[in-house]
Formats: C-alpha cells, sequence, structure tokens
C-alpha cells in the first residue's frame, strides 16, 4: 500500500465492547496539543477510546520508518483504529505510523502534504481550504474549552498577548482600554492573565491594576488547562486581538467576548477570520463596545471539537 492510500476501514466496536484506539501525534507545541486533546476529548465523549500520546520522531527517522513499514514509537501500542496529528513535524511520522500499523489517518490544521495523503484534514476557515469530502472547515483550530461549567454572572477573564507577525503592540493603548473597561464595569470580578509573547514593560505596566481590584494572573503562575477552566466560569472575556486561538476558545467556551484593539500590520488570513467573528456578530470590538457598554454572547457557543468528532462517528463508526 502505497503513503498515501487509506488504509482499510476498521470495523465498528460493538456497544459496550472494545474501546477504540486513538494515536495522537503531537511534536510538544502547547497549541497543537490542545488541538489534539480537544478531538480526543470529543471523541471519547461519544465512544469508547483508548488514548495514547506518541512524540513525533524527527524526519529522517520518520522517512526510514515510511520506506520499512515499520513505526517504532508505536511498536507496543495496540493497533490505531484513527491516528490524528497536528502540526507539520507530525505529518511524515503519521503517515508512517499509518503504513505500519492502518487506521484513518485525521490532520489537524492544513497540512504541508498534499491532502489525499491523508483520509480527513480539518481545516480552518481562515486558511481558506479547498472543498472536498476529506475536507472540513471550522472556524478557528479544535480546542478543549467546555461550557460545563458553572458560569458566574460576576466573572470575567481578560487574557492579553504580545506582538506577532501579524499584529503589532500598543502598550498605552492597551492600557487605556483596561482602564475604561474596569470603569464601566465595577460590579465584575476581572481576572487577568499574560502570554508567553507579552513583553515585560506591559506586564510590569498591568501591577498598578491591583489596586483597581483586578486579579492580576501572568501566565507563567498558572497550571496547565487554568484559562480553559476559567474561561468556563466566566459570562465575559476581553482577548487582545492578537491571541486569535484565545479568541476561539472564548467563543467554544460560551462567554459573551470583546477584543482588546491592537495594531495590525497587515491584512493576513489571521485578521480576515477575525474580520468575519466581528461580521457574523459573534465578537464586540472594543470600539463598538464603547458605545454601548454592553458584550454580546454568541447565539450559541462554538463546538468545532463535538462537531468534527461527530462527523468522524458518521464515517467510520
Amino acid at each position: 500500500m502505497s503513503a498515501s492510500a487509506p488504509a482499510p476501514p476498521s470495523p465498528p466496536s460493538p456497544p459496550g465492547g472494545a474501546p477504540r484506539t486513538l494515536w495522537l501525534l503531537t511534536d510538544g507545541k502547547p497549541g497543537h496539543r490542545s488541538q489534539l486533546e480537544g478531538l480526543a476529548r470529543a471523541l471519547a465523549a461519544l465512544t469508547p477510546t483508548a488514548i495514547h500520546w506518541i512524540e513525533a520522531p524527527p524526519p529522517v527517522a520518520a522517512l526510514k520508518a515510511l520506506a520499512r513499514r515499520r513505526f517504532p514509537p508505536g511498536a507496543d501500542l495496540p493497533a490505531p483504529d484513527l491516528i490524528a496529528c497536528c502540526g507539520h513535524p507530525t505529518h511524515l511520522p503519521a503517515l508512517a505510523a499509518r503504513r505500519a500499523r492502518g487506521g484513518r489517518l485525521v490532520a489537524l490544521m492544513k497540512p504541508s502534504l498534499p491532502l489525499a495523503c491523508f483520509d480527513l484534514c480539518v481545516i480552518p476557515q481562515h486558511d481558506a481550504p479547498p472543498a472536498g469530502d476529506k475536507v472540513i472547515a471550522t472556524r478557528g483550530v479544535l480546542n478543549t474549552a467546555r461550557t460545563d461549567g458553572a458560569r458566574e454572572a460576576d466573572r470575567g477573564l481578560i487574557l492579553i498577548g504580545g506582538p506577532s507577525k501579524h499584529f503589532g503592540w500598543d502598550e498605552a493603548g492597551l492600557l487605556a482600554q483596561l482602564e475604561d473597561i474596569l470603569a464601566a464595569t465595577p460590579a465584575m470580578r476581572w481576572t487577568l492573565t499574560t502570554s508567553r509573547r507579552t513583553p515585560a514593560s506591559t506586564e510590569a505596566a498591568l501591577e498598578p491594576l491591583r489596586a483597581r481590584g483586578l486579579d492580576l494572573r501572568p501566565f507563567r503562575d498558572t497550571a496547565p488547562g487554568w484559562a480553559m477552566q476559567e474561561l468556563a466560569r466566566s459570562a465575559e472575556a476581553w482577548v487582545s486581538e492578537d491571541s486569535v486561538s484565545m479568541v476561539y476558545e472564548s467563543l467554544s467556551a460560551g462567554a459573551a467576548t470583546g477584543l482588546l484593539a491592537v495594531p495590525r500590520l497587515a491584512r493576513s488570513r489571521v485578521s480576515e477570520g477575525v474580520a468575519m467573528l466581528i461580521a457574523d456578530g459573534l465578537v464586540t470590538p472594543f470600539a463598538a463596545w464603547q458605545t454601548r457598554h454592553h458584550l454580546t454572547p454568541p447565539p450559541t457557543p462554538l463546538a468545532e471539537a463535538d462537531r468534527v468528532a461527530q462527523e468522524i462517528v458518521r464515517r467510520w463508526g
């Protein structure tokens, strides 16, 4: 069987029988791992699933494994019914894994290899995915955000990013927006967390806001998954526009979401995705919020991981 040929379908699991085996190939990046975990959780909620995480081997090792029809990282694991990968370094290892052990292969995000190499590709709309039976277009990337938390009407979360290749940074402008939000919402209990991209000068400039009642939690002082738990509890969230993944996570958690303005360096697929959310009324830009001091929750929370999991089960049992 060639590396791009689909594997034979796996037999359906009997009701209450052995769980489906899911291999998750990761390159170790937290954002990619979060996407895989979101899919795994959604699948496990639908059908018994045995989940196995595998660190993707380097390219040379992956090529050797592909040629030899062997996949040493999974040698001691049960054969997979489904293999999911996320991140360009995982694509060759995932093909090697399927060639050696079978199973269906799902790529999260637009792959660097031809789509025909995969049984299914889950691609955000802002990446302009082609139409086809092998493609599911999603609102943003998959994530682990859930709506089953005990939401509190007076609790809010502020998520601050930093400069990136798509967005610049205006520290004074950001602080002015936060001052306006705190002044206009005295009944809200706001928690703010930063990210790895947040400049040290911005973190220092945020410190005086503690005196205004802001609970400041630098990212280094939070545990993995903390932000997702806070989003599930929060009625409202503000996200700096550069933190695109967190925007989608906030919407997936069902929070009324506002966008803190940061400079856009150029028109890009990422900024276009944010513009689509604004046009559809799913998020409120800061400038629009200033006119009415109100954030509108999404009509229904985004549940893209659930939707993709349901489609996988529909297709393959």
